[in-house]
């Protein structure tokens, strides 16, 4: 059954353009069996799944919870939590890529580095492949991730290889996801899963076996930097600003989540 594993809703995410029931609707259309919703720190957009649609209709479809975090060192990296946990602070971006591994399989979850290769500052080895202080950090913390995206619509056939090349390294199964925003993206890219997979718990034991799954698409040329070319450095810039700035306002926020969750797991 074809999922697509990096989804972005009009309620979830700032710069989603589609609504939940409409990604479903297309990926349907395009004979997907489910797909997992991946905002930016944020559930929203699977909460109107489950409050607005679940049960409602669609019922022939699976949608997954998951998000896409955003750390202050580590760029973007998807997380997909047991049915029913329920953690504040996955919603508060801003947290250093060694504490959320902690903190995600201290609950039972599994996560791991969406576009690897992808532009600065959103992925995890552009952000850090220039700053020798954090190198070695981060081949210290790639072996504990659970997986990799190996395929997202919007990069480069040559990063989804590099992508590709991570995960054998470290013998991580890949996920493909469109990383859609618009509606002409989705169902870009797809991972085959089995269909007895209907739930998060089911994925998480699935995926901790270390299967090879198989994912794949095709490019995506519609993206920001496509369309404007070499000004897509103005706007990656952009987001270091806004994402320092993001950070530090939910600053206060995150650091009482975090006492609570040392107080009760770490």
């Amino acid at each position: 059954m074809k999922f697509d594993m990096h989804c972005h809703t009009k309620e979830g995410s700032m710069d989603g353009k589609v609504m939940i029931e409409e990604y479903i609707r297309t990926l349907k259309r395009k004979g997907f069996g489910g797909m997992l919703v991946s905002d930016h720190d944020s559930y929203d957009g699977y909460r109107e799944w489950k409050n607005a649609i679940k049960g409602r209709a669609h019922q022939d479809f699976v949608v997954l919870k998951g998000v896409e975090y955003d750390t202050c060192d580590c760029g973007h990296i998807l997380v997909i939590m047991p049915f029913g946990v329920k953690l504040k602070i996955l919603e508060l971006r801003g947290l250093p890529g060694s504490i959320l591994v902690k903190i995600v399989h201290a609950y039972g979850g599994i996560l791991g580095p969406a576009h690897p290769y992808g532009e600065k500052f959103m992925s995890m080895i552009s952000t850090n492949e220039r700053k020798k202080k954090y190198q070695q950090r981060i081949a210290q913390l790639l072996p504990q991730f659970d997986f990799v995206e190996i395929f997202n619509a919007c990069e480069s056939a040559e990063t989804n290889a590099k992508a590709k090349r991570l995960a054998d390294k470290f013998n991580k199964p890949g996920f493909g996801g469109s990383d859609a925003h618009r509606l002409d993206c989705i169902g870009k890219a797809y991972t085959e899963l089995p269909d007895t997979i209907r739930s998060e718990d089911d994925l998480i034991a699935y995926v901790k076996t270390c299967p090879q799954i198989d994912c794949g698409g095709e490019h995506y040329n519609g993206t920001t930097k496509d369309r404007i070319g070499r000004l897509n450095m103005v706007l990656v810039d952009s987001f270091y600003f806004y994402n320092k700035l993001a950070n530090g306002w939910r600053w206060r926020k995150r650091r009482r989540e975090l006492f609570d969750i040392i107080e009760k797991k770490l």
